[in-house]
């Protein structure tokens, strides 16, 4: 596996650590435990690592050197894309012949890394977007940068050259085919999971809001991710203003947990969701809190009333399967992978467009009905089993096997050819 900007050993939610890092793990291991040996690469932020770290048995992480440990930005790195497939190749060189079967790159900077790596090494490509630059373009938050051009032509060479495109949903599949002309026969679903062990309800809302210091009848909407504007957490901010203009008298009630660190075009204004809170006049309720350990974010979970995921776009939406696995029911943003998460008013509620009244209506349904809540949250625990670890790496075996067999048969078919 190939993930150049992010390692999977850094915490989710800071810097551009995020789902993708979760997926990588938890898929890395659930495939370990089928007997499938996985080596991940990353580039190395620190000489103070090790060249190798066992993550889990059958999992290794490799950290290549390229380019300078700190101070590069996502943006910087594909100047380092030689350096780093260098060091890859070394490994490799390394190894005994036919030691990889195959290649499976995480966001476009991997895939072209692994373009090269698969070409030498002659095995399948199998890339995962994660996110697609023309789809987020399409749905900027208002003052957000669009992604470079460089970054869309990247991903269509990928998009031709790779044996298999993983997507998350059915929907992700279709704007691969629709933004970047991919081929709907290499192009695969595969929905990502969550750890069970780790988010389920487990002791219930009381329990986790005193381990947290939270009131025991307050309201808590929580907003959990990194804070940047593509996840919009200023609409969550605006919403609970929307409330207390229509209802003065929730402000004894209301604690609005912010959950997560600056990320991205966020990482330009740290201080901006801040100085939001205290210009709406709503920063006695808001709880700011630095990215914290899996345990502790479904503690976060369980003590919520509702997660709020006000994303303008998702390619799956880890977070909310992760609260609906704790029994917390969502409120979410009709967009990407979000409407096979959240099942509209069933687990929560959907929301059309980003009007943050919108989402305070949603919001004072379960103000006003905490049965209504506890209903939705139950479903939402229910409808969360369905979203396994153990499925989704069952399911990527399947497409990689497909992908080596598809490259056998190639193979064979080029030498009967020439006799």
């Amino acid at each position: 596996m190939l993930s150049v900007h992010t390692s999977p050993l850094h915490q989710p939610g800071t810097g551009d650590a995020g789902g993708m890092n979760v997926y990588i793990v938890e898929l890395s291991r659930q495939l370990a435990a089928l007997g499938i040996e996985v080596e991940i690469f990353t580039r190395a932020t620190s000489g103070d690592l090790a060249p190798a770290v066992e993550l889990a048995p059958g999992v290794l992480v490799r950290h290549v050197d390229a380019g300078p440990y700190e101070g590069l930005s996502k943006e910087d790195l594909p100047a380092q894309l030689c350096a780093f497939t260098h060091g890859v190749t070394q490994i490799w060189a390394g190894q005994r012949p036919g030691y990889f079967d195959l290649v499976h790159s995480h966001y476009w900077l991997s895939g072209h890394v692994g373009w090269l790596a698969a070409e030498r090494w002659g095995v399948p490509l199998v890339h995962a977007m994660h996110t697609m630059a023309k789809v987020k373009n399409a749905a900027l938050a208002a003052g957000d940068t669009p992604e470079p051009a460089a970054r869309v032509i990247g991903e269509t060479q990928i998009v031709r050259v790779a044996d298999r495109l993983v997507a998350n949903t059915a929907e992700e599949a279709a704007e691969l085919v629709r933004f970047y002309d991919a081929d709907p026969l290499r192009t695969e679903v595969v929905h990502p999971g969550v750890n069970l062990t780790t988010f389920h309800p487990a002791d219930g809302r009381a329990a986790a809001r005193a381990r947290l210091g939270l009131p025991a009848g307050a309201f808590v909407p929580l907003f959990a991710g990194r804070i940047q504007p593509l996840k919009a957490p200023d609409i969550l901010l605006h919403a609970v203003r929307e409330l207390l203009d229509a209802d003065p008298s929730l402000r004894s009630r209301l604690v609005v947990p912010v959950v997560g660190g600056p990320s991205g075009t966020g990482l330009s204004r740290p201080e901006r969701l801040q100085k939001l809170a205290a210009r709406l006049g709503v920063a006695d309720l808001v709880r700011f809190r630095p990215p914290v350990s899996q345990a502790e974010l479904a503690d976060w979970y369980r003590a919520a009333s509702v997660l709020v995921m006000p994303s303008y776009s998702e390619s799956f939406g880890l977070v909310a399967a992760e609260a609906e696995a704790c029994g917390t029911p969502v409120v979410a943003a009709a967009v990407g992978g979000l409407p096979v998460v959240v099942r509209d008013g069933v687990t929560g509620f959907l929301i059309d467009g980003h009007d943050p009244a919108d989402y305070a209506r949603a919001l004072r349904r379960l103000v006003d009905s905490p049965a209504l809540t506890d209903r939705l949250g139950g479903a939402a625990a229910r409808h969360a089993l369905g979203f396994g670890w153990d499925a989704t790496a069952a399911d990527m075996l399947a497409v990689y096997r497909g992908a080596v067999e598809a490259r056998r048969f190639t193979r064979t078919g080029i030498r009967s050819a020439h006799g």
